[in-house]
């Protein structure tokens, strides 16, 4: 199911908050009493839509377990520690039984339960099939559906205590198929599909299952791969000519659909398009 969405997310963040409070207290008390005591672990929330989706949750009253692979992660905790909001950094490499093992039991000796998995750690490696080898497709789909896997295997145990929900970033590319990228596409079409499979699996349980799709996004991994080729400037204006609002997304725009779909209790199996239009 694909979603254009161009609605008021923070409108619909407080909804379940009744018009009485809402008539006592700041609009953004509401909202912030949406995730206030829950608890999230974040991948790759050392930076782009990761670190802004960590800081938005910390803003929201959640208690934020943030992990990468890079040690920038220790940088977003603790932007949120001075806050005065609750967040840990866990190091680590999602694609491995080893790390995510160790991220599900700080997170739960930390906090004591788990409400919300949002597994955005993921990378891209250009090429089409024929000029991609093994190693490059298999690191992909390691980190980019095995980490999604693994993460969720080892959360649905406390996911279930508290009805919580997971959020996997795709990706548009994986509703329409973009050139030379094939290992990426593959990728976040699986991811598709496994959130499906999983909001079915889990209905019983309570347990939500969305997907965000974004379009190209600001971030510093965009920023890495443009440099690497021959004209980073022309290549950036090709990228964004693609984009139907002549723009790059922001990562506090995707983080604010992670955040919608966290909160949505009437969503299940969704995957939400945040692209500016680009897989119309």
């Amino acid at each position: 199911m694909k979603m254009s969405f161009s609605l008021d997310f923070s409108r619909h963040l407080y909804s379940g908050v009744s018009h009485s409070c809402c008539g006592r207290v700041k609009r953004e008390d509401c909202l912030k009493m949406k995730l206030e005591g829950k608890t999230a672990i974040v991948t790759g929330a050392g930076a782009g839509i990761g670190e802004s989706t960590a800081i938005l949750f910390a803003q929201n009253g959640a208690n934020v377990v943030c992990t990468d692979i890079a040690d920038s992660g220790l940088r977003v905790a603790s932007t949120i520690q001075s806050m005065g909001q609750e967040a840990i950094f866990v190091k680590g490499d999602v694609s491995e039984v080893d790390s995510t093992e160790q991220i599900v039991s700080e997170a739960i000796t930390k906090y004591d339960q788990l409400d919300i998995l949002v597994n955005n750690a993921g990378i891209v490696i250009p090429g089409r099939v024929d000029n991609t080898n093994p190693e490059d497709w298999d690191r992909t789909m390691a980190v980019n559906v095995r980490g999604v896997y693994l993460l969720s295997r080892l959360a649905i145990p406390h996911l279930r205590k508290t009805e919580g929900v997971i959020i996997n970033v795709a990706s548009a590319v994986a509703l329409m198929g973009a050139k030379d990228r094939a290992a990426y596409t593959a990728s976040k079409g699986a991811l598709v599909s496994l959130t499906r499979a999983m909001a079915v699996d889990y209905m019983e349980d309570k347990i939500r299952v969305n997907c965000i799709c974004p379009g190209t996004t600001e971030t510093p991994s965009l920023k890495d791969r443009l440099a690497k080729l021959p004209d980073p400037e022309a290549a950036r204006k090709q990228f964004i000519e693609r984009q139907p609002l002549r723009r790059f997304g922001r990562p506090e725009e995707i983080a604010e659909g992670i955040l919608y779909l966290s909160t949505a209790e009437f969503c299940t199996g969704t995957c939400l398009s945040v692209d500016g239009g680009m897989a119309i």
